[in-house]
């Protein structure tokens, strides 16, 4: 597992009183998911303006949300994917989570239908810009 994401030591963490845990197991999702692609980037850009939502990212999204049971990873991807079009300006972070359903089995075809599902709920301008933003990931 890369050590390059961790924002504190664990010694500040504790100190923190943060679950040691959770932010391990958000560690391992985040190599997992969005190993070496713009996800990384996104938690690394953050380490030098607030290490503190960094380390929060990690704990509470990916340890806490991202690893509960009762949705597959894929699953819990592509409905991230459906909320970034929806958001309508989320442009990196729909990126980061096309890649990061890549690397956890969706296909093209359900990412672009993820996309395609938002139409009626997102409109046409966010599914247009949408699938401008993750063409170039899109194998």
């Amino acid at each position: 597992m890369s050590r390059t994401w961790l924002v504190r030591s664990s010694a500040d963490a504790q100190t923190a009183g943060m679950t040691n845990i959770s932010y391990e197991r958000g560690l391992a999702l985040l190599q997992q998911i969005h190993g070496g692609h713009a996800g990384e980037a996104m938690v690394a850009a953050q380490r030098d303006i607030c290490p503190d939502f960094a380390t929060m990212s990690i704990e509470w999204a990916m340890g806490g949300i991202m690893a509960r049971p009762g949705l597959d990873l894929k699953t819990r991807q592509l409905v991230v994917i459906a909320a970034c079009v929806t958001l309508g300006h989320a442009q990196p972070q729909l990126r980061a989570h096309t890649e990061g359903a890549l690397a956890v089995g969706a296909t093209r075809d359900e990412i672009v239908e993820t996309i395609l599902q938002t139409l009626f709920y997102a409109g046409g301008a966010a599914v247009a810009n949408a699938l401008q933003t993750v063409k170039d990931v899109l194998p």
